[in-house]
């Protein structure tokens, strides 16, 4: 009877690592789900394709916010609040950062767009959130972010928001010391 209590339990956990197997391929196709039907943390579309063209008869607002997440310490903020965009112009805006803390520190920023339907029609051409950053004990930093709003976004979206979380990954990658001037020189 132990033997027979043994291969149940054997089978019982087989079984249930099968299924968190599964639902682990599951998770990103559900995800996408939820964040389609509650309009949250849409993702930006590809390369721009169309036309620079500005159209000086449509104006969008374009809001901007930024959050760090729970282990984030740094300072992160927008230089403004928001703008007001023509669709097919290119366009910038500034975020700050400052590592207010004593040690090196990497993070990395993860951008939604909101309403999710926007989100095929906004086109990033640079963003500090396509790479890592690594700011040094008290080092403060301006990211910009290029870009375009589509003019075939639907004309009853007449507001949309870029929002950046940004997540402390310095145990995943440690910093990595920026060489000065002065230190190229020093080595010499």
């Amino acid at each position: 009877m132990h033997g027979l209590s043994q291969r149940r339990l054997v089978l019982r956990l087989s079984l249930m690592t099968v299924v968190m197997f599964a639902f682990g391929f599951a998770l990103v196709p559900l995800y996408d789900v939820m964040c389609q039907a509650f309009g949250i943390n849409g993702k930006t579309a590809g390369q721009y394709q169309g036309s620079q063209v500005s159209d000086p008869s449509r104006s969008i607002r374009v809001q901007f916010m930024s959050t760090n997440a729970s282990d984030m310490v740094w300072e992160f903020h927008a230089k403004a609040d928001q703008i007001e965009v023509n669709p097919g112009a290119v366009n910038q805006m500034v975020f700050i950062a400052r590592n207010p803390t004593g040690r090196s520190m990497t993070a990395q920023a993860v951008p939604s767009i909101t309403p999710a339907e926007a989100a095929a029609y906004f086109h990033k051409t640079e963003c500090f959130c396509f790479s890592q950053q690594v700011l040094q004990p008290g080092e403060r930093i301006e990211m910009p972010v290029r870009f375009i709003v589509d003019r075939d976004l639907p004309a009853h979206v007449k507001h949309l928001t870029l929002a950046y979380t940004l997540f402390d990954i310095t145990a995943r990658q440690p910093p990595v010391a920026r060489l000065t001037a002065e230190d190229v020189q020093g080595a010499r």
